[in-house]
């Protein structure tokens, strides 16, 4: 989820080289990326319309080379372009409205933005429920979410197009948006909720866990052999070429919701695995 409370950090490495000791004390507790459901239904947001990506400069904060919270370092992209990921998305609202982001921005729960950890801010992508096939383009204005293995943090609208409040969390992907093309053509391509019948691309694909990749087919079995036998589930290899290059990936599943997921990945950390993420069949 956001975590707003590291805003002045970031603040702190936009004028070091090191973000070193930056943190004199650790980030408060995050709050939980749902809210009750009384608050859900008596807080319908505003017409907030559709984000229509546009060139905008890299925010004075927020944007440092690179930045510590809980003992992990994120490295901040230099460029959105050409960024692709998939994996669990949640949404922050009530606790964080009208808070400051870490661009130094006025948190709206009504806007259509979203917090990511990497990417440069401010930043435009599309987010896919793979779920549902819903789809919305945000404004990436804050940084986080720094828990668990969520890759974005969504606005209350933004998690309420896509369907996620109940569950507070869901199977996304997430895509950059290049701002170079006119309005008119960004308005007339940028996905918006998806109507019925029309699938995004990956919706009702398997999802599966990937516990790694190998080049050498050998180490591949020898992982997937160290994980089968257990509760993970399913495991196998899939090969595939890449490039010109043979590659062998260890995948788990196929994985049917964000719960699943992230007790296979909570018992791949166990295991000493710490890059699992998720894949497509």
């Amino acid at each position: 989820m956001n975590n707003l409370r590291v805003a002045a950090a970031l603040g702190c490495a936009v004028q070091a080289l090191s973000l070193a000791g930056c943190f004199s004390t650790a980030p408060r507790p995050l709050p939980t990326n749902t809210a009750p459901p009384a608050v859900i239904q008596a807080v319908p947001p505003t017409d907030s319309g559709e984000v229509i990506p546009r060139a905008e400069p890299r925010s004075r904060s927020g944007n440092p080379p690179f930045y510590d919270v809980m003992g992990k370092r994120y490295y901040v992209l230099s460029s959105s372009s050409g960024y692709l990921e998939r994996g669990v998305a949640s949404w922050y609202g009530p606790g964080f409205h009208q808070v400051r982001t870490s661009n130094g921005e006025t948190y709206d729960m009504y806007g259509m933005t979203a917090a990511h950890k990497t990417l440069p801010l401010p930043a435009y992508v599309s987010v896919t429920n793979l779920q549902n096939g819903r789809s919305v383009v945000v404004r990436v204005n804050d940084r986080g979410p720094f828990v668990g293995n969520r890759i974005i943090d969504l606005s209350y609208t933004a998690a309420l197009k896509l369907d996620m409040l109940r569950n507070g969390t869901a199977i996304v992907e997430v895509r950059s948006i290049d701002p170079s093309p006119s309005p008119d053509e960004q308005a007339a391509t940028a996905p918006g909720v998806a109507t019925p019948g029309a699938a995004a691309p990956g919706v009702g694909a398997p999802l599966f866990v990937q516990a790694g990749a190998f080049s050498d087919p050998a180490n591949a079995q020898r992982l997937a052999a160290r994980l089968r036998g257990g509760s993970l589930g399913k495991v196998f290899v899939r090969d595939d070429e890449i490039a010109g290059r043979r590659m062998y990936r260890v995948r788990i599943g196929p994985v049917p919701d964000v719960a699943e997921f992230d007790r296979i990945v909570a018992a791949l950390d166990h295991l000493g695995i710490k890059d699992a993420h998720l894949a497509l069949d």
